[in-house]
């Protein structure tokens, strides 16, 4: 049996030179044009954030699968603590206590900026002890915290839960992650956070991909729909906004047109790889200088001829048995020679060459770093 044959990288590298070479005079010119972005999506606006908010409650109802009391102190504890703020006074008998319906939980939620009392958020929910399962549960009334310490909002209802567990004698099945939970609209906020943003005198916009161009870019944008000198940059991830007396007591309304401005993003040149995956995403104007390049191949090639023996023709003794005969040729493709790649070719080409000639992404990126450590790649390279 021969095993497949590896196919020579550097036939790959020649074939890719010419693949290149044939791209570059059919490209040319022929630049996309570079995509427009509106303001909003590219910035964040100083203020209008949202909040985290975290609390610690009890979850009822469960069929068997809360948590086990005496591996759970922290359970039996609010369990105990629950029932004396109800009337029930179970602290002298706290070791009888063996229920398998309770599981202590963590609540989860983000409240949006300018919510307003009364106004209801979705909340998560997970396991905090060794519950199986939260499915059937009801959320007990349980507070959520701020960063400060102060209550923001209350939460409380039956839990929707995705994931499910079946246990046999001899199997288990587990789909999802039935431990975690989710209530939508399950918190009712209590507590506002005051942010007067209609009073403001000047608006700090934050770019989520910080860069001096696009930055620059957005402040002229903005002077050019305002007038005068009213945006400039403090840095490459703030633009300040003077709000003009047109627009004195009306900051929302200023934001409103100023969100619609389509500005060109710009990008530092970077190469992002992900490992574990084999996954390359990279920008448009990553380039590569002059460099030789050879990657060499080991072939190793394996037959195997099985042949029979037997005895004689009317042999007394002997039996008939197969005997294994194996060839190993191994080529280290030791004459083969450097591919030279000329300047100004751009990774999408030397990209779309290596897929055409079906070299994989692990292969692809040994090419990339080491074209990098020896400086022809004019990027930042990014391993995730």
């Amino acid at each position: 049996m021969i095993s497949n044959l590896h196919i020579s990288r550097f036939a790959k590298m020649t074939a890719l030179a010419l693949f290149i070479a044939t791209t570059l005079t059919v490209v040319g010119s022929n630049t996309p044009a570079e995509a427009q972005s509106r303001i909003k999506d590219i910035v964040a606006i100083e203020g209008v954030r949202d909040n985290l908010l975290v609390g610690y409650g009890l979850v009822v109802g469960l069929n068997g699968s809360g948590d086990t009391l005496a591996n759970a102190p922290f359970t039996t504890q609010s369990l105990v603590g629950m029932l004396e703020r109800l009337g029930v006074n179970t602290r002298n008998d706290i070791d009888s206590l063996n229920t398998a319906n309770v599981a202590a939980v963590m609540v989860t939620s983000t409240l949006p900026a300018f919510a307003r009392q009364g106004s209801r958020i979705d909340i998560s929910v997970s396991a905090l002890g060794d519950a199986t399962s939260l499915r059937g549960g009801t959320l007990l009334v349980t507070p959520m915290l701020g960063a400060d310490g102060e209550v923001y909002s209350v939460a409380q209802g039956p839990l929707v839960v995705e994931g499910f567990s079946a246990q046999g004698n001899a199997q288990t099945i587990i789909k999802g992650v039935p431990t975690t939970a989710r209530i939508p609209s399950g918190a009712i906020v209590e507590r506002e956070i005051m942010f007067d943003l209609a009073a403001l005198t000047k608006v700090h916009l934050n770019l989520r991909n910080p860069d001096f161009t696009t930055s620059q870019r957005i402040a002229q944008s903005i002077n050019g729909l305002l007038g005068g000198n009213s945006a400039s940059v403090l840095d490459p991830a703030t633009v300040r906004v003077d709000v003009p007396a047109a627009f004195a007591g009306n900051t929302i309304g200023m934001l409103t047109e100023i969100e619609q401005l389509q500005v060109t993003p710009d990008q530092v040149a970077r190469v992002v790889i992900a490992e574990h995956s084999g996954v390359i995403v990279m920008g448009q104007d990553v380039k590569i200088s002059t460099v030789a390049i050879a990657q060499g191949n080991l072939t190793i090639k394996i037959t195997e001829t099985p042949q029979v023996s037997q005895p004689n023709a009317f042999a007394s003794q002997g039996t008939t048995t197969t005997v294994d005969r194996s060839n190993i040729e191994i080529d280290e493709d030791s004459d083969k020679r450097l591919a030279v790649l000329d300047p100004g070719i751009t990774l999408q080409e030397l990209v779309n060459g290596l897929n055409a000639l079906g070299i994989g992404p692990r292969d692809m990126i040994s090419i990339l770093q080491t074209i990098k450590a020896a400086g022809a790649l004019q990027a930042e390279i990014e391993v995730i």
